[in-house]
């Protein structure tokens, strides 16, 4: 027979440790579902952001064109009111009114959470300018209308996200 201190001083026993191992096995195999889908539900929610800060921006500043707080002949707009380039938005427009200076839409261009760490921000968009046709994959060149993904990933609601 042992001692009790001599039992205390043993340790585990090996099916207590498996036992253990197994629990932890599994707990860790159910959790990491929940874990991969919390970080693509982020990252969702960030391009969610993205895209409507964005969009907010070319939105307002077509506005401001309309509205004529931006010169009809700035060379930052197209014919048709729009940035030229999504850098427009962070460079500034001059201001059509006594006053002068420059307007800015945005802070900086978000980047794509899908688009590969190396792609530079405004690089990780789909542009469209007002003239392209809607189901184009070729951006025109004269403006910016609108941005999207040029990830082919699924959401996690099924839709695709170049059509977000």
């Amino acid at each position: 027979m042992t001692n009790c201190n001599e039992r205390l001083n043993c340790g585990f026993t090996l099916i207590e440790l498996l036992i253990t191992l197994s629990i932890l096995s599994i707990l860790s195999a159910v959790a990491l579902p929940f874990v991969e889908t919390t970080v693509i539900r982020t990252k969702e929610l960030e391009m969610r952001s993205a895209l409507r800060e964005v969009r907010s921006a070319i939105d307002v500043f077509h506005d401001d064109w309309l509205a004529g707080r931006i010169a009809k002949t700035n060379l930052k707009a197209s014919d048709d009111g729009f940035p030229k380039s999504l850098q427009v938005l962070v460079e500034g427009v001059e201001k059509n009114d006594a006053k002068g200076g420059l307007k800015y839409y945005l802070r900086r261009i978000p980047r794509d959470p899908f688009a590969k760490a190396d792609v530079a921000a405004v690089e990780s968009w789909a542009v469209r300018g007002y003239q392209d046709d809607p189901e184009s994959t070729i951006w025109g060149g004269d403006d910016v209308y609108d941005i999207r993904s040029k990830s082919d990933r699924t959401a996690l609601d099924g839709t695709f996200l170049k059509d977000w």
